[in-house]
């Protein structure tokens, strides 16, 4: 209730010269003549390279680990009328090797489930959890868009590994919101949960919650708009006492380090599997199957 990304036609001015000897391969060209009709001009002879498709999105095992394949200088049959280049050839061929590196480290084929008897629901890169007990209903909803947290010491980590070091995996920490709702009440009480970046991965600190409250609010029952006009209570400020309350009221409920731990497998799992779906989704559209 409270969760809620063109390809940019280009047209040749006129035809360029042909490019020097270590100039990038540049896509074909029309020739617009007044008295005759359009022209092919053939490709150049340099043999195209695909850029890694990593620098868009960093992280741990997420690099380019296998060059494309280099095609040859036919061009691509297809009905669906779209463009096809020789640089479309090589990324799709670079998307497979990628799909297939991406599903050998993938570590679960089928989503976890979480311990206390959640019942789970997902609609795309959003995730539900439910679970009733003693008259209340209680959910968590999380979605795994953009919930990788950036690693500050990426590139220091990278210089300073071995080559035989096996790089840290990436985990997904995403925002959560509990929901609970008495069956007595026309009222929901809304816990905005995140993770803090110091306390994820932390060991030995048996003491310490792996997830914070961030916010507290009530909202009416069975209503999927946020009320801007509710009071929301932020945290930053509050008394350590009510805070301790309210890390138990959740924990009474099941929401508890455990629960937070199963959570960020169950969402790395989901992550992954989104991502490579986004892969294959991509595959099919540069190849326009």
């Amino acid at each position: 209730m409270l969760l809620a990304r063109a390809l940019r036609p280009a047209a040749a001015a006129a035809l360029r010269p042909p490019p020097p000897r270590h100039q990038p391969r540049r896509p074909l060209l029309l020739l617009a003549a007044p008295s005759c009709p359009r022209a092919l001009l053939p490709p150049p002879a340099a043999a195209p390279l695909a850029r890694s498709l990593w620098q868009l999105g960093g992280g741990g095992w997420r690099r380019a680990l296998l060059r494309p394949r280099r095609g040859s200088a036919g061009g691509v049959s297809c009905g669906c009328g779209g463009l096809h280049t020789e640089g479309d050839k090589a990324f799709a061929a670079f998307l497979t090797d990628e799909i297939k590196e991406e599903k050998k480290i993938q570590k679960h084929k089928s989503l976890p489930k979480i311990s206390g008897g959640w019942e789970l629901e997902v609609h795309g890169t959003e995730a539900k959890l439910v679970r009733k007990i003693a008259g209340e209903k209680i959910t968590v909803t999380f979605n795994i868009n953009n919930s990788i947290p950036p690693s500050l010491e990426e590139e220091e980590t990278q210089e300073e590994q071995k080559p035989d070091e096996q790089e840290p995996d990436i985990t997904s920490t995403p925002n959560f919101v509990v929901e609970v709702i008495k069956d007595d009440t026309k009222q929901t009480l809304v816990l905005d949960c995140h993770y803090p970046e110091d306390e994820v991965g932390q060991e030995g600190e048996d003491e310490s919650d792996i997830f914070t409250i961030r916010e507290v609010s009530f909202q009416p029952a069975g209503e999927s708009d946020w009320k801007e006009t509710n009071y929301t209570l932020n945290t930053d400020s509050l008394d350590w006492a009510l805070y301790d309350h309210l890390m138990d009221f959740l924990a009474d409920r099941g929401v508890d380090n455990t629960f937070a731990d199963e959570l960020i497998e169950l969402s790395t799992a989901l992550e992954h599997q989104e991502y490579i779906k986004f892969l294959e989704d991509l595959k099919s559209f540069v190849k326009c199957q």
